[in-house]
């Protein structure tokens, strides 16, 4: 089983444990993300929908990747030029690094959590996500400034 296949399975699987019904809209979904390598905006996810469904609205295509988000099929990220959604990677606990220009992601292990001192004994966390935002070696200039995109 090819890893695009196995994370559309979970994406269903996540989707039917919450009660949704499996359409073939929502695996539409599952597939456009499993099979993404970057950070898709809800505009980006109503053009590719719109094409196989011309009757989708933007605020259903809006208003699903907003309850994937909440159900952890979908992250979501606050990038330089706006709202973005990508598959969670479910397969081990790790955290970002991501260009703020080219929104290459390089993933590290290292987690901060365990270094975190006085975090409120009344808080009850769940989850936790860390990214840090930069350039990567392709995006910087020699003298190690980061180049402007135009």
């Amino acid at each position: 089983m090819g890893t695009h296949t196995h994370t559309i399975d979970e994406m269903l699987k996540v989707m039917a444990r919450q009660g949704w019904r499996i359409t073939e809209q929502r695996r539409s979904l599952a597939t456009l993300f499993a099979e993404s390598e970057s950070y898709l905006s809800p505009k980006d996810v109503y053009e590719y929908m719109k094409q196989q469904y011309p009757g989708v609205s933007f605020d259903t295509v809006y208003r699903n990747l907003r309850l994937l988000s909440e159900m952890g099929v979908l992250e979501q990220f606050h990038l330089a030029d706006g709202l973005k959604f990508k598959a969670s990677c479910q397969a081990y606990h790790h955290h970002h690094m991501i260009c703020v220009t080219c929104e290459k992601t390089v993933t590290f292990e290292f987690c901060p959590m365990k270094h975190l001192k006085d975090i409120p004994e009344s808080f009850d966390i769940q989850s936790h996500r860390f990214e840090i935002f930069g350039y990567c070696s392709d995006c910087k200039s020699p003298s190690g400034d980061s180049q402007v995109a135009h």
